[in-house]
């Protein structure tokens, strides 16, 4: 039987290097993003892919990230912190970009994403 490794950041430390991620990024890339940076402890997956994290615009609440620490420990599993860092900043960075693209009126990394699914799935069928 094999052993489980314990994810590499608890729930707290995965929060903490949120933070100090969020803290590296100027001001201004932020702006309007009043819900701020959520750590959800749960996984998100859509169909068979887990999902990191996501943009939420709502139009009573406003602009929210969340970020699926669930889904880092059901992907990285026990992987070094060093990897955990650069998903975490990647996923923040990600989501940030959707964030700055709305803003901007545009939707670009939105299309980026629908064209690499149906690459991906071309690719498993075949097509």
């Amino acid at each position: 039987m094999s052993k489980k490794r314990r994810p590499a950041l608890t729930i707290d430390q995965f929060t903490d290097l949120a933070d100090a991620i969020m803290g590296e990024i100027p001001g201004k890339f932020l702006r309007g993003l009043n819900g701020g940076v959520n750590i959800a402890e749960t996984a998100r997956k859509d169909g068979e892919y887990f999902i990191m994290g996501e943009y939420i615009l709502d139009d009573i609440l406003g602009s929210t990230i969340m970020i699926y620490y669930g889904s880092f420990v059901r992907l990285l599993g026990g992987s070094g912190r060093e990897a955990w860092e650069e998903e975490l900043r990647e996923t923040i960075l990600h989501e940030l970009r959707h964030h700055v693209e709305i803003m901007a009126g545009v939707d670009y990394l939105s299309e980026e994403e629908r064209a690499e699914l149906e690459r991906e799935r071309n690719r498993r069928t075949g097509d």
